[in-house]
């Protein structure tokens, strides 16, 4: 009788709470492709988590096109994002409108630069 038992390893992945949705750069590719993840790496017999090889996890910054891994403690502009400790919701992405101007680009016929003729079609 012959028996075959396998071991090996699997890591869980998922989102760290409060970093949700938030994309940063990455410092190995310069992408934005950075996400917050969680890692739990687990002791597999035959394909069975058995044993967490780690007991809290580890917080890194992943980049999803080279898989570039930062740990989160290394990363202050990407602690300074999460959600609910005033981080990334206080942040504007854009300038405030100004009172009393129309907005801007849409609707609005601007002339040509000065010393160019406008631009023909066709």
């Amino acid at each position: 009788m012959c028996l075959i038992f396998t071991c090996g390893e699997h890591t869980f992945r998922k989102e760290v709470e409060g970093y949700e949705g938030i994309t940063c750069q990455c410092h190995n590719c310069g992408n934005y492709a950075g996400h917050v993840i969680k890692t739990n790496p687990w002791f597999t017999f035959c394909f069975v988590p058995v044993v967490p090889l780690s007991i809290h996890g580890y917080q890194d910054v992943v980049c999803h096109i080279c898989n570039f891994a930062q740990p989160l403690e290394n990363r202050p502009d990407v602690k300074a994002m999460k959600r609910g400790e005033g981080g990334g919701n206080n942040i504007p992405m854009q300038p405030p409108p100004q009172q009393g101007a129309p907005p801007q680009g849409w609707g609005q016929a601007q002339a040509p630069p000065q010393g160019q003729a406008p631009m023909r079609y066709g």
